[in-house]
């Protein structure tokens, strides 16, 4: 069994979506996929911070069915874990929302089993997950890529939390995300939980950045994250192009080797605007 974790609010959908048809379609294997999704409400600090919905988890689990009938999707409600955990720290405000937060709460669900493999939503997947998955993160709390502008501008070593391959058992005996809350309730932290993980961290393994490729897509990438980036034409300025906004991704990164997912995804998408049954073509 593959476990994978996203975390979001309602917003995340068209993400999740996106990156979970790009694991199913790119992976030969018929071992089957948990994915989880944690979110929460905590629409009193922001109205439209509104958790991923029931509708949502029952169309994405007609999906990832239609690929694997023993594929599932698991929504785990954390609010109460974060009203107690972080309510009113000095992080809330984080640099994107407090649900860049709740990934810290892995250890405090009892399903989650000893390998886990977490993924911002904005991640897609060019070659078989098994490439990554598969990594032996046996002696280390986890595995990850460096960061693409933070390996220059912070340190040679220093990590994107966009992607973690999560030893649960030895994370759980170090305490990692129990050191990490902790630096949550101290402090602002610039990158929030990312700088948490980053400080708590004992061990960690470093991955070839082709498993977590945040400026460039080459044909040996294994997944491509599509986070802010800088671009210096016609002027120095930053974007930020999710790939479900398949126009800009033809327009501006010039990518189509992702098109066989983005338009099953808009296919889907539409029967899910519809009210209609998830079906894969």
């Amino acid at each position: 069994m593959i476990n994978i974790l996203y975390c979001g609010n309602d917003k995340v959908f068209d993400g999740i979506l996106t990156s979970t048809l790009s694991i199913l379609k790119r992976s030969k294997s018929n071992e089957p996929i948990r994915f989880f999704i944690f979110t929460m409400d905590v629409s009193h600090i922001k109205q439209d911070y509104l958790p991923v919905s029931d509708k949502q988890v029952a169309f994405l689990n007609d999906v990832v069915k239609e690929y694997n009938s023993e594929n599932s999707v698991v929504k785990i409600d954390v609010t109460k874990i974060y009203m107690h955990e972080f309510s009113a720290c000095p992080n809330e405000d984080a640099y994107c929302s407090p649900y860049t937060l709740i990934r810290l709460f892995a250890d405090l669900i009892p399903d989650i089993p000893d390998k886990l493999l977490y993924l911002d939503a904005d991640v897609m997947f060019n070659r078989d997950v098994h490439l990554l998955y598969d990594t032996d993160v046996s002696a280390v709390e986890y595995a990850a890529a460096r960061d693409h502008y933070g390996k220059y501008l912070i340190s040679p070593n220093y990590v994107n939390a966009g992607v973690l391959l999560f030893n649960m058992k030895e994370s759980r005996r170090t305490g990692l995300f129990e050191k990490a809350r902790d630096e949550i309730r101290a402090k602002k932290l610039v990158f929030a939980d990312q700088s948490a993980l980053i400080r708590a961290t004992s061990r960690k393994k470093m991955l070839p950045q082709r498993y977590n490729d945040q400026k460039f897509l080459h044909k040996h990438t294994v997944v491509r994250h599509f986070s802010k980036r800088l671009f210096y034409l016609p002027y120095p300025h930053t974007d930020n192009i999710k790939q479900w906004q398949v126009s800009r991704i033809h327009k501006i990164f010039g990518y189509y080797q992702f098109d066989d997912i983005l338009y099953e995804y808009i296919y889907l998408k539409t029967l899910y605007d519809k009210g209609e049954k998830a079906s894969v073509k």
